[in-house]
């Protein structure tokens, strides 16, 4: 039976190389893989971009109000017309961005389906409010695996925060995704408090 894992870390945890890394040993070992990401995530435009600079373009892009398992389907029946190899894995990268209904499609996608569903994303965005996907994500999964990395301080990160030109904020919209102005630091739970004055959460 094929299983729906979420892979979760705080930003720069490397979960995008992570997700390369394991399309590399699908393929390396002769197996097709999808892999999709939101739309909301216009980092790349249609492809992933990792921090180390390895680039790959998605098989397809998942907007607020697709159908996951339908989509999936209509990618892998074209794969297996073309006369390649059968999927093998589903591969999600910022599956933070997912709706929860469409977390429930990854599922039925791993156990009707029998195809493995790795989802990549964070947890908490700026505020330390779950993402809905992740929430899902969190509920659902058959496995949990925290992808670490380190705050400036050198211990473990665990919150986002969120930098506008430069300075930390603690309000705003949910998703801003990074560019020219807006940045994110991933901080451990006492720099993150230090620097919001001990907020946590949104509606504090």
């Amino acid at each position: 039976m094929a299983k729906l894992y979420f892979r979760f870390g705080a930003m720069n945890s490397g979960k995008s190389t992570a997700m390369l890394q394991a399309a590399h040993n699908y393929e390396e070992r002769g197996h097709r893989v999808l892999i999709a990401k939101p739309a909301i995530d216009t980092k790349g435009d249609t492809s992933i971009v990792s921090r180390l600079g390895v680039v790959r373009e998605v098989d397809f892009l998942i907007t607020g109000g697709t159908p996951v398992r339908n989509e999936f389907a209509r990618r892998r029946a074209e794969v297996q017309e073309s006369g390649a190899d059968e999927v093998s894995c589903l591969l999600i990268d910022e599956a933070q961005f997912l709706t929860p209904t469409q977390v429930d499609d990854a599922l039925r996608i791993a156990l009707l389906d029998d195809v493995p569903v790795l989802a990549y994303g964070i947890r908490t965005d700026f505020q330390t409010v779950a993402f809905p996907g992740s929430r899902r994500l969190l509920e659902i999964a058959h496995s949990l695996e925290e992808l670490k990395t380190i705050c400036r301080c050198g211990r473990k990160a665990i919150f986002n925060s969120r930098k506008l030109n430069g300075s930390f904020v603690f309000d705003g919209d949910q998703v801003a995704i990074d560019g020219d102005s807006v940045t994110y630091e991933s901080l451990c739970g006492s720099c993150y408090l230090t620097e919001s004055k001990g907020m946590l959460g949104a509606s504090v």
